[in-house]
């Protein structure tokens, strides 16, 4: 594996990419300039979701062929959606503000976001303190089927479906938003390459 040092640079760097495009990205006709915050909460979210679903399948595999690379890589990816998960909050609450000049805490799925944000710390806390491995798998394969079910069953206001950008017929866009997603999955990639090599007492 590399040095997680190595993998640091590559993070910021793609995180100031990420920052610079969404300065550029295109308006929208009632939200204007302030969409951008709209773009850039979503790609998060997303690419929280993605480390989620990764972290599942390979704690799955973990499980099932018993090589500790599937669980390692289960806890790094598990360690990076709950950071994007996290920090995907604040930016909700910036767009929220600058697009409807207020703050909806009472929202359906921030209030199930926040509850999801502070369950899985304090999950992704104490598995890194057990750090046992098929643990810390099984534990990232319950939680996205939760985050999933829970989720699905939740009502929309603030988060109409299906999605506004993907369904705008604007490919403008709609290639600006996937263009931004890629890049902060990119981010999500060095991150995961750092958390692989972090350990208790590290």
């Amino acid at each position: 594996m590399s040095k997680p040092k190595q993998n640091l640079p590559y993070f910021f760097l793609t995180l100031a990419a990420i920052a610079v495009l969404t300065l550029f990205g295109p308006e929208e006709q009632s939200l204007g300039s302030n969409v951008r915050l709209v773009y850039l909460h979503g790609a998060w979210v997303l690419t929280a979701e993605i480390a989620f679903i990764f972290a599942a399948l390979a704690g799955l595999f973990g499980l099932l062929l018993r090589r500790d690379l599937f669980h390692t890589w289960s806890e790094a990816l598990g360690r990076t959606g709950i950071l994007f998960w996290v920090t995907y909050l604040p930016l909700s609450l910036f767009a929220m503000q600058a697009n409807w000049n207020g703050l909806f805490l009472a929202e359906p799925r921030f209030r199930l976001a926040m509850i999801f944000a502070i369950t899985g710390v304090l999950l992704q806390l104490g598995l890194w303190m057990f750090s046992i491995h098929w643990l810390t798998s099984l534990a990232n394969i319950l939680y996205i089927i939760a985050l999933r079910v829970i989720f699905a069953q939740a009502q929309n206001i603030m988060h109409p479906p299906p999605s506004p950008i993907f369904n705008s017929g604007n490919y403008v866009i709609i290639g600006f938003f996937i263009a931004l997603i890629l890049l902060t999955w990119l981010a999500a990639y060095f991150l995961t390459r750092f958390l692989l090599n972090i350990k208790p007492g590290n």
